[in-house]
């Protein structure tokens, strides 16, 4: 008894590991935005970028170097006196020396390198949220094609059932000797037919699953209950405009933050042609029984200049010109295609709404004209064909209404990537229905 309770227990766990009851589209964007590995990874840049501004700042501080050791000589420094000579050091001696170097002066180099790294840092911020608004468009789409496969699968089992009841009445008409064998034929093959559609569909239904899954980082196996249609909310396609897109997009600002930071690689790249002013203090030790000063303070002001380091400061410069230009172009190029891509979204919703309207009343007919053939061919006026053609065109109807009504609502929410407002769950009821 006791070992058939575990059993029951083990196999209960085993069949709750997978599921999670009722799954919302919310729930979804929440877990990919806690546990997604690419938004994971645009973090850890963030954090990176950031750490680049305190060590692009720590040229406004001083550095300070401590050295120290031990030296052991065959034999000790001399100078010649007259006809003999003395050493002027110990044969083994300790020594340290302790200096502080600091750039008072260096033409905007250092500041030039702060800017462009506070603008990096920056750019990584606004990168992580267009990360983020990109994960949650994919996992819109990956939920939204859970529910259209689903959708799509029970359409076809209801098929299946049709075709299936209708083999049986071809099947009694058949042994009765009202129709032909060539009808019974047809219904058999048209049934096979559909089996084979309705096969085809569940495996979209798993492959959905598992793109859902990945993007959530949860198990291939995790599966749960998803809330049917969620609205998205409409959109107000006339405030829908470029400009607006482009000021709300997170990627924009962050490609413009990158033109900026390359406007501040050029300025650091021509400063390397001006000199820079430092100060250094210093404490120089050197143990020595033959020196009457052991340890020697020293205060220096001074004016440093590279004068010829093989053309590298040229080439560094037209690097930097070079990649500032680079910049400008690839924000250019995404402000185009972000115009194109909401110029798209909306004909798509525009498009998608028409398609629903005209299949919602397509489906009326298509069920319609399947009933009336039916109850031709059971009273012997029509026939196989005709009811078979019925079948085919209602779940075709049927098949195209819910891919309608989920391609309109992934419209919607292609429309408010575009426009930057799909940055987080609540973000999804912001925008009103024209």
């Amino acid at each position: 008894m006791r070992v058939l309770i575990l059993t029951i227990v083990a196999c209960v766990c085993i069949a709750g590991a997978g599921s999670a009851g009722e799954l919302t589209l919310e729930q979804c964007l929440r877990k990919a935005a806690a546990m997604n590995r690419t938004l994971k990874l645009a973090a850890i840049d963030h954090e990176a970028a950031a750490e680049g501004v305190r060590i692009a700042r720590s040229g406004y501080l001083p550095r300070i170097d401590l050295q120290g050791g031990y030296t052991a000589q065959l034999e000790p420094q001399s100078i010649k006196f007259g006809s003999g000579s003395f050493p002027t050091q110990d044969q083994t001696y300790p020594f340290f020396n302790l200096g502080i170097n600091q750039i008072l002066y260096d033409f905007g180099r250092t500041g030039a390198r702060v800017r462009r790294a506070a603008l990096v840092a920056d750019a990584a911020a606004l990168e992580l949220s267009g990360r983020k608004q990109d994960i949650f468009l994919q996992v819109t789409e990956a939920y939204f094609a859970v529910l259209e496969q689903s959708r799509v699968l029970l359409a076809l089992e209801e098929e299946v059932t049709q075709r299936r009841e209708h083999s049986r009445v071809a099947q009694n008409l058949f042994e009765q000797g009202v129709v032909t064998r060539n009808d019974l034929l047809q219904a058999e093959v048209r049934l096979a037919d559909s089996t084979q559609r309705k096969l085809d569909a569940a495996n979209r239904v798993e492959t959905a699953w598992l793109k859902l899954n990945f993007l959530m980082c949860e198990e291939p196996g995790f599966r749960g209950e998803l809330q049917e249609l969620p609205e998205i909310g409409e959109v107000d396609l006339e405030e829908a405009t470029a400009e607006r897109a482009l000021s709300a997009r997170p990627d924009i600002a962050a490609l413009k933050r990158v033109a900026q930071a390359g406007e501040a690689e050029v300025t650091e790249a021509r400063t390397a042609f001006f000199p820079e002013v430092y100060a250094r203090a210093g404490i120089d030790y050197v143990q020595n029984s033959r020196s009457q000063e052991q340890a020697i303070y020293s205060a220096t002001l001074g004016l440093r200049v590279n004068l010829f380091e093989g053309f590298a400061a040229t080439a560094r410069q037209q690097q930097a010109v070079l990649g500032r230009s680079h910049s400008n172009e690839i924000l250019r190029a995404e402000e185009e295609r972000i115009r194109i891509d909401l110029e798209i979204a909306k004909n798509e919703v525009r498009v998608t709404a028409q398609r629903v309207r005209t299949l919602e009343q397509s489906i009326r007919q298509g069920e319609e004209n399947l009933r009336i053939n039916r109850d031709r061919y059971t009273e012997q006026v029509g026939t196989a064909t005709e009811v078979l053609d019925s079948q085919t065109l209602l779940t075709q109807v049927r098949t195209e209404y819910i891919r309608a009504k989920y391609a309109h609502q992934l419209a919607l929410a292609r429309v408010k990537h575009a426009l930057g407002q799909l940055a987080g769950p609540p973000s999804l009821r912001e925008i009103r229905s024209p």
